[in-house]
C-alpha cells in the first residue's frame, strides 16, 4: 500500500486541481456581489440517512482555500446520520465559504454515498472472518477520497495502484503464456529491480487453482467469478497456502454466502464506480 505521505500528496493535488478546475481566475459572482471584507456563518445539512464520510477533507479544502476559517464539527466521519443533522458549522470570510462550497459539497456527497455502500457490506459480512475490499474501478483523479471513504465505512483498501502490488489478471496471463510463466517472470522481474511486491493471482477455474499452488510465493489468490460450489472447493484446495479472495460481480444479495465459503476478502467495485451520491447541503446561517 502506499505510504501514509504520498496519501496525503494525493489528496493535496486532489484540492489545487479542483480549486482550479472550478474557480479559475475567481469566483466572479462572489467577487461582483459580496464585499471583500463580509463575514458569514454556514452549515452542513444531511438530507438523507446514511454514513457521513468527508468531514475532516472538507476542512483540509476550507483550510486551503482560507487559512482562517472555522470548521466547528458535529459529528466524526463515520457517523450514522438522518435527515436533518447538521455535520458541521462553518464560518469567517463569506467569499472563501462559497469558493470553498461546491468542492466540499461534491466531496463529501460522493465519499458519503461510498462510505454508506461500505458500511451495507461490512455489517452483512459481521461474523465471519471475510473484509469487503474495494478496487482500482475509481473515478479518475480522486482515488484517494474514494479509498479513504471505503476505510470510513468499516472496508479495506486493495492495491492503491499498479505501482504498489502485483496483480496477475487473465490478459497478463494469456500475454506471458500461461500462469506458471507469469509468475515465474514476475518473481525475476522483481528480484532483479529489487522490489518487494506482493503478488496476487487470478484464477479462473479449479485448474489454474492448482497451478498457482504449485508455484511458491503467490501472496493471494483471486478467486474470479466462481459460483458457491467452487469457490468452497477452491478454498479447500488452497488450504491456507495464501490468502483468498471472491470477485466478479458480488452483490449485497450475494456477498453473505461468498463469505460463508470461507474467502479472506471479497472485492467489489461497486463500492466505488456504482453509488448515487448522499444529498447534502450548504446552507447560509
Amino acid at each position: 500500500m502506499i505510504s501514509k505521505k504520498q496519501f496525503e500528496e494525493e489528496l493535496k493535488i486532489i484540492i489545487s486541481n479542483a480549486i482550479r478546475e472550478d474557480v479559475g481566475e475567481g469566483d466572479y459572482s462572489s467577487l461582483a456581489c459580496i464585499p471583500v471584507e463580509a463575514t458569514g456563518k454556514a452549515k452542513l445539512l444531511v438530507k438523507e440517512e446514511g454514513i457521513i464520510a468527508g468531514i475532516d477533507f472538507a476542512k483540509q479544502i476550507f483550510n486551503y482555500v482560507d487559512e482562517n476559517l472555522k470548521v466547528d464539527a458535529q459529528l466524526n466521519d463515520g457517523d450514522k446520520v438522518r435527515y436533518g443533522d447538521v455535520v458541521f458549522y462553518v464560518s469567517g470570510s463569506a467569499q472563501s465559504i462559497l469558493k470553498a462550497e461546491r468542492l466540499v459539497l461534491n466531496a463529501m456527497q460522493r465519499m458519503s454515498a461510498i462510505a454508506t455502500k461500505t458500511h451495507q457490506f461490512s455489517t452483512l459480512l459481521k461474523g465471519t472472518k471475510t473484509k469487503i475490499l474495494d478496487t482500482r474501478k475509481t473515478t479518475p483523479g480522486i482515488r484517494a477520497i474514494e479509498k479513504w471513504a471505503v476505510k470510513i465505512g468499516g472496508g479495506e483498501n486493495h492495491r492503491f495502484a499498479l505501482y504498489d502490488m502485483i496483480m496477475l489478471k487473465d490478459n497478463h496471463i494469456d500475454f506471458a503464456g500461461g500462469i506458471s510463466k507469469a509468475i515465474q517472470k514476475t518473481q525475476h522481474y522483481l528480484k532483479e529491480n529489487h522490489l518487494d511486491l506482493k503478488i496476487i493471482v487470478e484464477a479462473r477455474n479449479l485448474n489454474e487453482i492448482e497451478e498457482i499452488i504449485a508455484n511458491n510465493g503467490v501472496y493471494r489468490i483471486l478467486i474470479d467469478n466462481f459460483n458457491f460450489e467452487d469457490t468452497r472447493k477452491a478454498v479447500d484446495l488452497i488450504n491456507g497456502k495464501c490468502q483468498t479472495e471472491s470477485s466478479g460481480g458480488i452483490t449485497l444479495e450475494t456477498a453473505r454466502k461468498y463469505a460463508e465459503c470461507g474467502v479472506d476478502y471479497i472485492s467489489s467495485g461497486a463500492l466505488t464506480h456504482s453509488v448515487s451520491n448522499m444529498d447534502l447541503s450548504l446552507k447560509a446561517v
